[in-house]
This record gives C-alpha cells, sequence and structure tokens, in this order.
C-alpha cells in the first residue's frame, strides 16, 4: 500500500533575518527552546549533545529566524528515534546520556531523493570518452541493462548495500531509489524487492528508456509498462517515474505511464527537461508530481508552472559535472518561488557520485545558490520532494537524523570541498558513523 503523504513543507523565504535589539535577545533566549513529550516507554534512553557551536533546525520559528532555523551554542536531546528537545544548551534538560559537540555544527541528515542505486557493472569506459569529447545521450543506459540482467540477486544486493555505507557515511540518511536497469518484468520487480529491503522510498523506473528487446516497437514496450510489468512491481514501490526526454519518452507516452501508476496507487515522480527543452516540467505540475528532476532547461512558462504548483524541482548537479552540460539556474527558479532540492543522482553513467556535500559545493559555484539554501535543498528540500515532514528538520518530533561536521559551521560544506567533515552520523537516533 502506498503510505498516505503529509502536505508538502512550506516554502522558505530567503531573506535575511534582522538583528535583534538587547530586549529581543533575551526573548529570542527564552524561546530558542523547545520540546516534545512524546509517549516513550520509561526504559528508552534519551541522549544530550551539547556544546553544539550552530544547530540547523529548519525552522524558521526558531533562532535566528532564517529558513535554517539556526541557533548558536545550542544542544540537542533524543529519545529513541525522536528529536524530543533543541535549544540554548545552558536550558538543555537532564538525560541519561551526553555527548559533547566540541563546538561543531550539526545539521539535518542529508535527504537524497533521487538516486539509480540498484544496477551491476560500470561505465568507466563511457565516462573517459566522455571527457575526452564524446557528447552524453539517454542510450548509454542500455550498457548497464546488460550488465544487471546478467548478475543475481545477491551482486544486486551486495552492490546496493556497498553505496548505501558509502552514502551513509558521508551524511545520507534517507534515500529514494529507483529501478530501470533491467526493463523486464521479473528484472524491474526484483530490483524493487530489492531496494524495498532497504528503504521506504522506491520508485519504478520501468520507463527508463525503450528497452531493447523493444526497439522497433516502442508502442508495446509502453502497454508492458503500463500493464504486465507494472502490475509486478506495485507492489514494492511508493512512486512511479518516467524520463520524459528525446531518446526515451515523448509527452503523450509519459503520460499514459504516469496516469496507469496513479491508478494503481503509485504517486508520480519525472526525469524533466534534462537534456533539452521539453513537456517534462509542465506534465509533472499537471499530474502533481512530487518532483520535476534535472529542470535544466525551461522556459518562462516552465517555470512559472512549478512556481504555481507543489511539485518540487530537484536538481542534480553531478549529473552536470559528469557530462560537462549546462548547469541548472538555481538562482531563477529560486527567485521565482519555486521549492528546490538536491540530489546526487548516483547512478553508474551520468552522476556516480553518492556524495551530497560534494552537490552541496557545486550548487553553490556554479548554480547561484547560497550555501544556506544549498543546506536547505539536501535536507528539507530532499523530504519535500519525497513529501515527508518527519525528516529534513531537527525539531522536536521529527527523526532523529543527524550530522556532526567537523567544522563550527554548516557553511563549510561549500566552503571546504572534498574535505570529509561530516565527523558523526545519527539515524532513528542510533548513532551508525
Amino acid at each position: 500500500m502506498t503510505p498516505a503523504r503529509p502536505p508538502a513543507p512550506a516554502r522558505p523565504v530567503w531573506a535575511p533575518a534582522p538583528e535583534p535589539t538587547a530586549d529581543q535577545a533575551t526573548k529570542d533566549a527564552m524561546s530558542n527552546a523547545t520540546t516534545v513529550s512524546p509517549a516513550h516507554s520509561a526504559s528508552t534512553a534519551s541522549t544530550l549533545i551539547t556544546n553544539i557551536a550552530a544547530l540547523v533546525t529548519n525552522d524558521p520559528s526558531l533562532g535566528d529566524g532564517s529558513p535554517l532555523g539556526l541557533i548558536q551554542d545550542a544542544a540537542v536531546v533524543i529519545e529513541g528515534d525522536r528529536v524530543v528537545w533543541t535549544g540554548d544548551q545552558s536550558k538543555a534538560p537532564a538525560t541519561d546520556n551526553r555527548v559533547d559537540a566540541g563546538g561543531r555544527a550539526v545539521v539535518p541528515g542529508f535527504v537524497d531523493s533521487h538516486s539509480h542505486l540498484v544496477f551491476a557493472g560500470d561505465r568507466t569506459q563511457e565516462f573517459n570518452a566522455r571527457m575526452s569529447g564524446r557528447a552524453y545521450s539517454a542510450g548509454g543506459i542500455r550498457t548497464t541493462v546488460a550488465a544487471t540482467r546478467a548478475a543475481s540477486d545477491e551482486e544486486l544486493e551486495a552492490n546496493l548495500t556497498r553505496y548505501l555505507r558509502e552514502a551513509l557515511h558521508q551524511g545520507t540518511t534517507t534515500f529514494e531509489t529507483k529501478s530501470g536497469y533491467g526493463l523486464t518484468v521479473a528484472d524491474e520487480a526484483r530490483a524493487l524487492r530489492i531496494a524495498a529491503a532497504h528503504t521506504d522510498e522506491v520508485t519504478y523506473l520501468g520507463a527508463h528508456i525503450v528497452s531493447p528487446d523493444y526497439a522497433e516497437d516502442p508502442a508495446s514496450y509502453v502497454a508492458l509498462v503500463t500493464g504486465e510489468m507494472l502490475d509486478a512491481c506495485a507492489p514494492y514501490a511508493r512512486w512511479i517515474d518516467v524520463f520524459c526526454e528525446k531518446g526515451a519518452f515523448d509527452g503523450d507516452q509519459a503520460r499514459a505511464i504516469l496516469t496507469a501508476g496513479q491508478a494503481k496507487g503509485l504517486h508520480p515522480r519525472v526525469h524533466a527537461n534534462q537534456l533539452t527543452y521539453g513537456p517534462g516540467v509542465q506534465l509533472a505540475v499537471e499530474l502533481d508530481a512530487a518532483s520535476a528532476d534535472h529542470c535544466t532547461h525551461l522556459t518562462d512558462a516552465d517555470v512559472d508552472a512549478l512556481a504555481s504548483g507543489n511539485t518540487v524541482a530537484t536538481l542534480l548537479p553531478g549529473a552536470e559535472f559528469s557530462t560537462r552540460a549546462q548547469w541548472p539556474n538555481a538562482r531563477r527558479l529560486l527567485d521565482a518561488g519555486v521549492t528546490v532540492a538536491l540530489s546526487t543522482d548516483c547512478n553508474p553513467g551520468s552522476s556516480f557520485t553518492s556524495s551530497v556535500p560534494f552537490c552541496i559545493a557545486l550548487a553553490v559555484r556554479d548554480m547561484g545558490m547560497t550555501p544556506d539554501e544549498a543546506l536547505w535543498s539536501a535536507t528539507a528540500g530532499g523530504a519535500a520532494a519525497l513529501r515527508r515532514d518527519d525528516i529534513g528538520r531537527l525539531t522536536p518530533g521529527a527523526r532523529a537524523d543527524l550530522l556532526l561536521l567537523d567544522a563550527p559551521s554548516h557553511v563549510h560544506l561549500a566552503y571546504r570541498p572534498g574535505v570529509p567533515l561530516v565527523s558523526g552520523v545519527w539515524r532513528r537516533g542510533v548513532r551508525e558513523a
């Protein structure tokens, strides 16, 4: 069953917070402590993380009043798998356990809302050729399809868990992943079954490209994707996706695929407007897709549609880095009031990175985002792209997914690109790295 989705989080307003007066600062010190009292058993241990130089809550009602809800000299209390208190460390309640952050920053765990992690093989030769001047196109997926079909279930799962461990150590605490490298009924279903053992955010992407088996009859492949393949895959998935692009699926085909998924209880996502202008973004908004992903080539009408709807624009700078393509214009989207997410697009062909910090640095350097905007988009923005309100923030009641950075500020994620700054990872209240 597809879980009921909460309403999408409110869009942030990117404006600097005013400097507080002395009286206001006193009031803020009192109001910046927040707490919640969920029903926990008496045996549930509580943990205080204190001596936090800067705590990002993603709650604008806290701290400096910015979208990041930044609290200085802060503390967090975890009980079970939830955050139960945040605020000024001088007002922190007594707890069973205590962790000293040592004057470091704490931020929400990264929410990677777009990845392709169920695959076999790699495409080193393709990357090498591309870096030597060959253009990127949608067709390279076929190489991974052949390797994935030939792999055993055990090999696919071992590959998946390898990249999940890699991502976790870089701060990813929630991830979405897709099928799309099998393109037969059996191979797509097994990819989703393997993925569903590791995340609730599973996406059916039988419509990644037209299967090589149907190269001369794409209409029959669309019929398979919307019929027998969908029936086999829907029990394992929450989402349905389509690569709406020249060389993959056109607007009419994409609409048929997404609406068939909706009839089975799956909610749409769309690979949209990556390689050229096209109908993907506006189709995503029309169908209330949770996200339109890539969003590189946008008309004014596309931007207006995103700004007026609930669809998140998920930007994937790793793909532009790896393909030497045009960067998405994040500044244009943010200034129009569009909700933006950042994700890795981790896949063996066009973005073979599992590092959200790397994508944050790229977004700041080459896509017009500020460090604050990029972090918000990689946490709360990713949560919005999954229509989740229990992750991507550090406020009472949220899931206790948080990162300790080996730096005094989140700005170092862009300021020190390539440096492994994530020195601690808590997921569901348990320290895992």
